[in-house]
């Protein structure tokens, strides 16, 4: 029988491994290592960003969309400062198809780390709008709505 200290860094042996295996691509057995370390009684020792990985793993690979974003927001609360853990939620809310929530994850994101490869290039895939040009109107107001035209044709010119 394996001692307590033992198991648990046997658990989180299996979740750095599983993470590893899922930033190579590896998803089928980085899937397995992540859910052995989550299903330990031991699991509070493990890190947040296995949540995270396991959470869009589920999304992405067997569909289950709906609890791959209650793990990647679980690993949000465990682990706030790491910025895996914003992209693994907003790729995850892509896949739910909801870009907005999406937007503002990487926002989110982007405030924690602004200089995140990850995070800049989900921002630029998003192709995140620029604010309206007279901040007092709405966005679809028409003086804002012609404003943004001209802007758009004016920067599309000079490109």
């Amino acid at each position: 029988m394996l001692r307590p200290g033992a198991r648990r860094s046997a658990d989180l042996e299996s979740a750095v491994r599983g993470i590893d295996k899922c930033r190579r691509g590896e998803w089928a057995e980085g899937l397995g290592l992540l859910a052995e370390a989550v299903s330990s009684p031991l699991r509070g020792s493990i890190p947040g960003l296995t949540y995270s990985y396991l959470g869009y793993g589920i999304a992405h690979r067997e569909g289950r969309l709906q609890e791959g974003l209650t793990l990647c927001r679980h690993a949000l609360k465990l682990e706030i400062f790491e910025p895996d853990n914003y992209v693994n939620l907003a790729r995850t809310q892509l896949l739910a198809r909801d870009r907005a929530a999406a937007v503002r994850t990487v926002r989110e994101g982007l405030r924690v780390d602004r200089l995140n490869e990850d995070l800049l290039a989900l921002k630029a895939t998003l192709g995140v709008r620029r604010g309206p040009m007279l901040k007092f109107l709405p966005r679809k107001h028409p003086l804002n709505r012609a404003l943004g035209r001209l802007r758009h044709g004016w920067l599309k010119a000079f490109r």
